[in-house]
């Protein structure tokens, strides 16, 4: 892209593409009962060498993604839990649901974690990346880093192989072809080593750490793709290949996932017909035998085995863990309703709790006994995010679409889900081809008091549309409904919008909804007469409008809500929100409107809008002209609620590249190209608490707001000046945890006795100085909270321990001093009652130590006070 944003030539091309120079445009601006068309004056021209250089912000994921397969893993004490989320590993605690940690420093996505079988305290994990590390889990630190070189699709770790692992990799010069390999994991001083030694076990294995199991004692391993079995004997060297064809059996025989019975040679292999098949006597090829467990209506997507191999455990997409007793059908028991297809099944090592990973990242914790423990919510994976990104004013949480027909409040902050709203009330049918209703649209108004929601069902012909008006009430702390409105378009709802007017309250909304029945409708509140009504308001159609009879596509307000904007497909009206008058058209041909939004602060008179064939163009509300334009293919347009920055992200050559810019200057303020490898479908500005502190200038436009964007993956990722390890580190976790604690009896009464003490400094005018060595030393806490492997030897922290202990001398003020003068005459005179003092002191000490308590050593400026009222006459009081 040579020239981004120039003077425009004479005419358009029909057929434009991102990367050619920028073409010229006739912008035409109607006003009702005229026309008049013009040119666009538009900024000098600039090339790509005057261009804002790309920085160095740290695309950071958040949350999102999906598992890929790779089992979670519980620690050996059963209090943490591991699993994949993109290219890190979380560390969960089983008991509080809380993030302690990140295990970052993969490349590429996460597929595999296993413990050290020989130190419980250690994990392994493999990546795409071609490497496999070695954590110390509990300090959130890698040990050692192994580069294997190729794409590891899995991995497995056995007690009986003390200096290698097993791993998936491709098979070289084969497409879709993989192989099980041994890789030895060499011994040496430093971090980074070479595994290159690889040996091939198992040829024509499938791809999922699910299709390959370790048997009894690591004696075999098996491998399932297909409908074939493979099962291969280590200390025999011997190879035995089963196949269920579709002659011998009926249905769809390919093998799902694959597990081994731990105390007998039994292997339990699911499949896509839902059946459940108990292979024996596989030493031979001809006598195996094999039986048939049935109750999944689908493909079984994980099986696991308990501790003893009693229990059998089941998973698919019907959202229920069933578990098999004895390996018989007639024996089982169920835990349904688990929100969604369970995709993995990882059991800790002492039997107790179950885990299931689940298609939209949630996470179950079951105990033994089938019984539900708790959930672990992140960012809830829907099928289709068609509700975008949307920011809570009330919480600042994302709010987007959820499990079916749900609304998922998702914390920033804690990687949490807050709370889910269910907007449809019906139950979701988890069946192929069946529609349903489902939600589309939501909007909050702009203090978070009313939400607004659109359910249809995904009839593409004549589709079901519901509006429903929520209200948020302080005594539930939720959203109740307040109106519904059945059918109010004719045709699919393409965008809606509250009018954003925060200082004049909730009595002048007014909610717009755009429609493919080439009409947009605003909605009022109205008081409802009704004594009957449970509530006191409700919602109605205030007013219809239309442009020849084109499809409305996309609507906002103004900063200050005084216009409407409505796109219909190539042309942009302008509304004054009062009266409902037609002020002012805008057009670019060719292309419809993708977006628009109205520009902020400084910028409140300029129009953005974005058209599908690869233009951005600006234009002036005041002179009803086009500003300038640009030739890029924008997918997202975001503006910051908070400054004049508009985010524009564009999508060419499987690359989404982000353009950051005011819509009064003719340049962008920052860009990043390959902002990251998938495309990004939305994104959102998400207001900070406190402006942050930016010492880079072209970073500024990030010091309000959080800028989010979420990938056709799923995966919500961020911009920000600092790593996730120093957002989230173990350390400061375990800080957190060290400050959570409960006090001591002696630290309730020392620290009460501290905080006395500074009253009563306080009350006497002076100044409470804290004593250094009540502080944390940061020097003592970096020594205390580092690892004892990594620290550096003793004599060289010495020196460091011993100054951070030291207090410095400060420099006195002119009354401390002066009061040292005076106390200096005085003590002569003072002596004999000084040693008075010091008596009574010792006896009152004494007795305040039978007593349980401790005396404090009193100031100067109390002791000073002390001597004046003792030299005090009180002779008088004789006289009464």
């Amino acid at each position: 892209m040579r020239r981004f944003w120039g003077r425009s030539p004479p005419a358009p091309p029909r057929s434009v593409h991102e990367g050619a120079r920028v073409q010229p445009v006739r912008s035409t601006r109607r006003r009702r009962g005229q026309s008049a068309r013009g040119g666009a004056g538009l900024p000098r021209g600039w090339r790509r060498d005057k261009m804002v250089s790309p920085g160095a912000l740290r695309v950071v994921r958040c949350g999102g993604g999906g598992q890929r397969g790779a089992r979670a893993v519980f620690s050996a004490d059963s209090k943490y839990l591991l699993y994949a989320s993109g290219d890190f590993v979380k560390v969960h605690s089983v008991n509080t649901e809380e993030t302690l940690g990140l295990l970052c420093g993969h490349a590429d996505l996460v597929t595999g974690i296993q413990l050290n079988p020989h130190n419980h305290m250690q994990v392994y994990s493999s990546s795409l990346d071609g490497t496999i590390k070695l954590w110390d889990f509990m300090d959130g630190i890698p040990i050692k880093t192994f580069t294997v070189g190729s794409k590891l699709l899995a991995l497995y770790a056995l007690a009986s192989a003390e200096d290698s692992v097993f791993v998936v990799i491709p098979k070289k010069g084969e497409r879709d072809t993989f192989q099980l390999v041994s890789v030895k994991l060499p011994k040496g001083a430093g971090q980074d080593l070479e595994g290159k030694e690889l040996s091939v076990v198992l040829d024509g294995v499938g791809a999922s750490s699910k299709q390959i199991a370790f048997g009894r004692e690591d004696s075999y391993v098996v491998s399932v793709k297909d409908v074939d079995l493979q099962v291969y004997f280590f200390k025999q060297k011997l190879l035995n290949r089963f196949s269920l064809s579709t002659a011998k059996t009926k249905g769809d025989n390919r093998f799902s996932c694959v597990v081994c019975h731990p105390t007998e040679d039994c292997i339990a292999t699911g499949h896509a017909d839902g059946k459940i098949r108990l292979w024996r006597n596989f030493h031979h090829k001809k006598g195996y035998t094999y039986s048939a467990l049935h109750w999944h209506h689908d493909t079984v997507m994980d099986l696991a085995y308990s501790l003893e191999g009693t229990r059998l455990l089941s998973g698919g997409v019907e959202s229920v863990l069933v578990q098999w007793h004895n390996e018989s059908s007639c024996q089982k028991d169920f835990l349904p309703r688990l929100g969604s297809p369970i995709e993995c099944i990882s059991l800790s090592s002492d039997g107790v709790l179950c885990c299931t990973l689940h298609t939209d990242n949630r996470i179950s914790i079951i105990n033994s006994n089938l019984r539900f423990s708790r959930s672990i919510q992140g960012l809830i994976k829907s099928r289709d995010v068609k509700t975008g990104l949307v920011v809570d004013p009330r919480t600042k949480a994302l709010v987007l679409n959820g499990e079916p027909g749900h609304l998922q409040f998702y914390s920033l902050q804690s990687d949490q889900q807050l709370f889910s709203l269910d907007i449809v009330q019906r139950q979701y049918i988890h069946q192929a081809g069946l529609k349903q209703s489902d939600l589309v649209k939501v909007a909050f108004s702009a203090r978070g008091t009313w939400l607004a929601t659109v359910e249809e069902s995904e009839e593409v012909a004549d589709p079901e549309l519901q509006l429903k008006l929520w209200f948020y009430t302080e005594e539930t702390q939720s959203f109740a409904l307040n109106t519904r409105i059945n059918t109010p378009h004719d045709n699919h709802i393409t965008d809606m919008c509250f009018r954003d007017m925060d200082e004049l309250g909730d009595d002048s909304l007014i909610l717009v909804t755009t429609g493919r029945d080439c009409v947009f409708k605003v909605w009022v509140m109205v008081g409802d007469s009704d004594p009957e009504a449970h509530q006191s308001v409700s919602w109605s159609c205030d007013f219809v409008g239309s442009y020849h009879n084109y499809q409305a596509t996309n609507c906002c307000f103004s900063e200050d809500g005084s216009l409407l904007a409505v796109s219909f497909e190539e042309t942009v009206t302008v509304w004054d929100s009062l009266t409902w008058d037609l002020k002012c058209t805008f057009c670019h041909p060719p292309g419809n409107i993708r977006n628009i939004c109205f520009g902020r602060l400084t910028c409140s008179k300029y129009l953005i809008g974005a058209t599908d064939y690869g233009f951005l163009c600006c234009w002036n509300l005041l002179t009803c002209a086009l500003e300038w334009n640009a030739h890029l293919n924008v997918v997202v347009l975001q503006p910051d609620p908070l400054s004049e920055h508009i985010a524009a992200v564009s999508w060419l050559s499987k690359e989404s590249s982000l353009f950051v810019f005011k819509p009064s200057e003719p340049w962008p303020v920052y860009i990043q190209r390959n902002l990251c490898k998938d495309k990004i479908l939305l994104a959102a500005f998400v207001p900070r608490d406190e402006p942050e502190m930016i010492s880079s200038e072209k970073y500024l436009w990030l010091r309000k707001s959080q800028l989010f964007f979420l990938t056709d993956t799923q995966e919500l990722m961020t911009l920000s000046t600092k790593p996730l390890e120093e957002r989230l580190t173990p350390s400061s976790k375990q800080l957190a945890v060290e400050e959570s604690l409960p006090v001591t009896p002696f630290s309730v009464l020392l620290g009460k006795h501290r905080r006395q003490q500074a009253q009563e400094d306080t009350d006497l005018g002076k100044p409470v100085v804290h004593n250094k060595q009540e502080q944390a030393s940061p020097a003592v806490k970096e020594l205390l909270h580092t690892p004892a492997h990594v620290l550096p030897s003793a004599s060289f922290l010495c020196t460091i321990f011993i100054n951070s202990l030291l207090i410095s001398k400060e420099n006195k003020s002119a009354e401390e001093v002066a009061d040292e003068v005076e106390m200096e005459s005085e003590k002569a005179e003072d002596d004999s009652d000084e040693e008075d003092v010091t008596e009574m002191e010792q006896q009152d000490t004494s007795h305040m130590e039978l007593l349980g308590e401790i005396t404090c050593k009193l100031s100067k400026s109390q002791e000073k006070e002390l001597r004046k009222i003792r030299k005090m006459d009180y002779s008088w009081i004789s006289a009464f």
